[in-house]
């Protein structure tokens, strides 16, 4: 398997990179699997506190693989199945990953490019990076980035730019909640930096316990989700971190994760 991704420790920073740069790191088969593996593995380790995905090259992310999608064409139904399901697990691993994930964005993010930025926690776009859900143009659909994508922007923007495939700016993708800052292209290494500092300042189980109730609170009823909430806040209050974090401010010195 040919490597397609970068992945290097910068402290408890994880920079995991996109590294297609000649087809605008579009995801074929390998990729897939390789941030599949690579985002389990960070799930699990304790001396990575903060990720960032980013793409080598001219783009970020331009979508499905022209090749993958040629052999597509020999694939029978099950085998498109198969193929469907390895995708989709690929962004469930990124978006439950209990570490917070933070998209650096520039140039493109089509198709599954803009699913990766959808299940990204905080999504940084440079000011000319260019969106779209350009599935329809292909008569194909975005299914498999579906679920993340709705959750993220809506059912009403989603209707919109799933069902003419047209492509907007980050001005927009930033007003559908897709990207939540964008910043002069020179500036895009700066502003991530400031979001990953803010996220060191953070208790790490706490950040955990977030985006593990994140998830489960957006599947979950009102009288259920009482309990839940009761009882994740009960928990982290009572936990090590959450004594020391309000001992901390209570005392007026830096937690001891600072």
């Amino acid at each position: 398997m040919a490597a397609v991704l970068r992945y290097q420790a910068e402290g408890p920073v994880a920079q995991v990179r996109l590294d297609r740069p000649d087809v605008r790191n579009a995801l074929d088969a390998d990729l897939i699997e390789q941030l599949h593996s690579t985002f389990d593995r960070l799930a699990d380790d304790p001396a990575i506190r903060a990720i960032v995905l980013s793409g080598e090259g001219k783009a970020f992310c331009g979508g499905a693989d022209v090749a993958m999608m040629r052999e597509s064409l020999e694939l029978t139904r099950e085998q498109n199945v198969a193929g469907g399901r390895a995708f989709s697990k690929m962004f469930r691993a990124i978006d439950r990953c209990p570490k917070p994930v933070v998209a650096k964005i520039h140039g493109a993010a089509l198709g599954g490019g803009s699913g990766l930025v959808a299940v990204c926690d905080i999504a940084i776009a440079a000011s000319d990076t260019v969106f779209g859900f350009t599935e329809v143009k292909l008569g194909i659909i975005p299914a498999v980035i579906s679920p993340f994508v709705l959750s993220k922007i809506g059912a009403s923007h989603a209707r919109a730019l799933f069902l003419t495939g047209e492509r907007f700016d980050a001005k927009r993708a930033q007003a559908i909640g897709l990207v939540h800052e964008v910043v002069v292209g020179d500036t895009l290494d700066v502003a991530v930096e400031r979001v990953v500092t803010e996220i060191l300042s953070a208790g790490p189980s706490a950040i955990a316990a977030i985006k593990k109730l994140i998830a489960r609170v957006r599947e979950t009823a009102y009288d259920e989700s009482l309990e839940l909430t009761a009882e994740a806040t009960a928990m982290q209050r009572v936990s090590p971190e959450g004594q020391e974090g309000l001992r901390a401010f209570l005392e007026r010195r830096p937690p001891s994760w600072k």
